[in-house]
């Protein structure tokens, strides 16, 4: 069976860890079976080379038969052949069970996480998703191991007991014994290490959040001058997060030292009483010799039962962390309302802003978190009783209000890939989905599909003014870009978010400081073409520079999150101080507009 890694993973088992754990197995049963069952025979010749060799020894060595002990020794070479051959294939196997594992876990968190969509950051972390997908995948496809030299492990563990059982009933019954009395000294710890282990993951996903948070943020730290105290936080935070790693290599330190210690003492119990039976000729010297074997090759199963019932205290833990994310649920959509046929008006009654449709509005306050939470709640993404028409927004299907309302944020992830995958990524999910947000003007023919595809990339940049990126780069649209773009600007990544947005051609676009990081001249570029591009579209625009309000055909002015006043950029700097106090320190920016001027 081959690994597919873009099949479907199936629904995931989310009843618990353990659950999950054998969902993995049931869904590649077939290989779990045949690596269960090559490690088993592996593990079984291992001890079968003993039993050969005490047959070499009594059958063909001490009566001195050659033919007998060259058969024997034959016999001995074929099996280690064989054992190798099928080595081999137990790693392979094994290899592609994790692999499988890994992808299918992966696959289902990631389905989860867009299924979730906005809702993701207002439940979990984001250093919790990190975790999972970096560390507690990993745990969980190494638990796997159980399903093969486990099983394999138990098997060849009860047959060499049945073979002991034929030289001495006594060694026999210490080696079906004393794997149990191993399991009752380590079963402890293995309580102890799943707890530990669990406590140590959330804080390493606290950690993780908080490095990303470092990260994105340092230049602003820097600037406030709050690098030294968050630097001390996080200090403080690795530090805890290291002592609980001390504590979790404690535990999993004696679990290994006894894995090894115990072991040892047990075999060499096995050897000193074989040795005692043959001294006082209750067995024979082969029989010796085969149960000197027989020690050696439990050595392999004991081993990997230890390793085992370690991997799989740690992988529960992971696979219970898993099952938590996936019991994650978005707000429910009871939307049963018909969104407004025709553009209509957006209203927030929070807020007091009405959006009317074909308009370009801002709004403009001293505080950006305001103005956010107002495109949010027009965007449907937190609960609020906006209306569209005369419809509430709640009770719209939210498939409806995601096809023709496109909240774009500041910050918007962009995925690494070449350039117009990039910009065109967002274009080709609605196109895909077959929603109202498309462009208007794709060809019916597919085979012009590229040459429309490369050309409606090059209006939405050059509607963000972003041509000069293109330029710049060496392989233009193909040119691949790092996750977040990187490899790009501060401003250049504003204008590709920008870019991307205009290619959906919402119905109705939401954007949040969309020129925040641009320089005066590019700012004004990009507020003129802005507004042509959306000509007629309803348009709505957090911003405070001059230079996009004066462009706007209605301003509201928000203090405290409500509207304070609306009306032209330049009526608001007539007639209200605290607007003009807002705005002006750039007004110098604004050229007057001449009458007739398209941009009022």
């Amino acid at each position: 069976m081959r690994i597919d890694a873009y099949e479907d993973p199936g629904p995931p088992e989310r009843r618990g860890g353990w659950w999950y754990l054998a969902w993995l197995v049931r869904r590649q049963w077939p290989r779990c079976l045949a690596g269960a069952v090559f490690a088993s025979v592996w593990m079984v010749l291992l001890a079968a080379t003993p039993y050969l060799m005490a047959r070499a020894v009594d059958h063909g060595l001490e009566p001195g038969d050659l033919g007998a002990l060259a058969g024997w020794t034959g016999a001995m070479v074929a099996v280690g052949g064989i054992n190798a051959w099928l080595g081999v294939l137990r790693h392979r196997t094994m290899t592609k069970v994790r692999m499988d594992a890994n992808f299918r876990t992966v696959k289902v968190v990631v389905g989860h996480a867009t299924r979730l969509g906005a809702a993701l950051r207002s439940q979990v972390g984001t250093g919790e998703v990190v975790t999972i997908g970096v560390g507690d995948v990993q745990t969980i496809s190494a638990s796997l191991t159980a399903v093969g030299p486990g099983v394999g492990a138990v098997v060849a563990y009860a047959v060499v007991g049945g073979l002991m059982v034929s030289v001495s009933v006594r060694l026999a019954l210490v080696v079906l014994l004393g794997v149990p009395l191993l399991a009752l000294v380590i079963g402890p710890l293995m309580g102890r290490l799943q707890g530990r282990e669990t406590e140590y993951r959330e804080r390493q996903s606290v950690l993780t959040a908080r490095i990303g948070d470092l990260a994105g943020g340092l230049r602003v730290l820097n600037g406030l001058g709050g690098k030294g105290l968050v630097a001390d936080a996080f200090r403080g935070d690795s530090g805890r997060l290291r002592e609980q790693g001390y504590r979790v290599g404690a535990v999993t330190s004696w679990i290994q030292a006894l894995g090894v210690g115990l072991p040892m003492l047990f075999l060499a119990l096995v050897t000193w009483l074989g040795a005692r039976l043959a001294a006082q000729g209750r067995i024979s010297v082969g029989e010796l010799v085969s149960v000197y074997g027989y020690v050696v090759a439990l050595g392999w199963p004991v081993a990997f039962l230890i390793e085992m019932g370690h991997q799989l205290s740690r992988g529960v833990v992971a696979a219970r962390r898993v099952v938590a994310f996936l019991r994650l649920e978005p707000p429910r959509d009871e939307g049963t309302r018909e969104a407004p046929a025709e553009p209509s008006v957006l209203h927030d009654p929070a807020s007091g802003v009405r959006i009317l449709p074909g308009r370009l509005t801002a709004l403009a306050t001293s505080h950006p978190s305001d103005a956010t939470e107002i495109l949010d709640r027009l965007g449907r993404y937190t609960p609020s009783d906006a209306t569209w028409g005369d419809v509430p927004l709640a009770e719209i299907p939210l498939a409806q209000v995601r096809a023709r309302i496109l909240v774009a944020a500041p910050e918007a992830d962009l995925f690494a890939g070449p350039l117009g995958d990039v910009i065109g990524a967002a274009d080709t999910y609605l196109r895909g989905a077959g929603n109202c947000a498309t462009s208007h003007n794709a060809p019916a023919d597919a085979t012009q599909q590229p040459v429309a595809d490369e050309l409606a990339h090059l209006s939405a940049l050059h509607s963000a003014a972003a041509e000069d990126i293109v330029r710049a780069l060496p392989d233009g649209l193909g040119t691949p870009i790092e996750a977040q773009a990187r490899n790009l600007s501060g401003g250049q990544r504003q204008r590709i978010r920008l870019a991307r947005a205009l290619l959906t051609d919402p119905e109705i676009l939401l954007a949040a400081e969309p020129t925040s990081a641009l320089d005066a001249h590019t700012e004004a570029t990009v507020a003129d073409r802005l507004r042509a591009a959306r000509k007629d579209r309803t348009t709505v625009l957090a911003a405070t520079s001059p230079l996009l309000l004066d462009r706007a055909d209605v301003v509201h002015h928000l203090v405290d999150g409500k509207v304070a006043a609306t009306g032209t950029h330049r009526e608001l700097l007539d007639t209200e101080p605290g607007y003009r106090a807002l705005v002006a320190r750039d007004a110098q920016d604004v050229e007057p507009a001449e009458e007739g001027d398209p941009a009022r």
